[in-house]
């Protein structure tokens, strides 16, 4: 599973260092995309797919935030590159192979599926913005206040 997570840091950097991320920000967003890998890996073996992926999500946006707060930059920096490893990829790569294939129960579930997880992404995102900016900026307003005294 450590291997998974590492190939997740590295994929999320990678992603990130290909849509023109600036270099300070890629720890930020290994670490997002990391994180959200690991809860994805401890989850899948004792819910669904899209139930995992749905908390996963709920961690790449908690920490994208925060990062997004702690660094004062846009969120989209950590959460696009984030998000990546949770990506259905597979699942609409081999939905697209059956129906090529013309093996329509297969497409229609791995189909399924796929867009399940992705709805799970977009509901954790949801539910993650839905939190008050101030939640986020309690952790940092002593760093902040330290800052304006120097």
């Amino acid at each position: 599973m450590m291997r998974q997570v590492l190939a997740a840091v590295i994929g999320t950097v990678g992603f990130s260092v290909l849509y023109g991320v600036p270099r300070q920000y890629y720890p930020y967003c290994g670490i997002t995309g990391g994180a959200g890998w690991l809860v994805y890996s401890l989850l899948i073996p004792w819910c669904s797919a899209p139930e995992a992926t749905l908390f996963a999500s709920v961690v790449v946006i908690l920490l994208s935030r925060l990062f997004a707060v702690r660094e004062r930059c846009p969120v989209t920096i950590f959460l696009i590159s984030g998000i990546f490893p949770l990506v259905p990829g597979a699942g609409v790569y081999w939905t697209a192979y059956y129906i090529v294939t013309n093996d329509v129960m297969r497409a229609a579930q791995t189909g399924f599926t796929a867009l399940k997880v992705a709805v799970a992404i977009v509901l954790g995102i949801v539910f993650v913005f839905q939190l008050p900016q101030w939640v986020f900026r309690l952790g940092f307003l002593k760093k902040r206040e330290d800052d304006g005294e120097k």
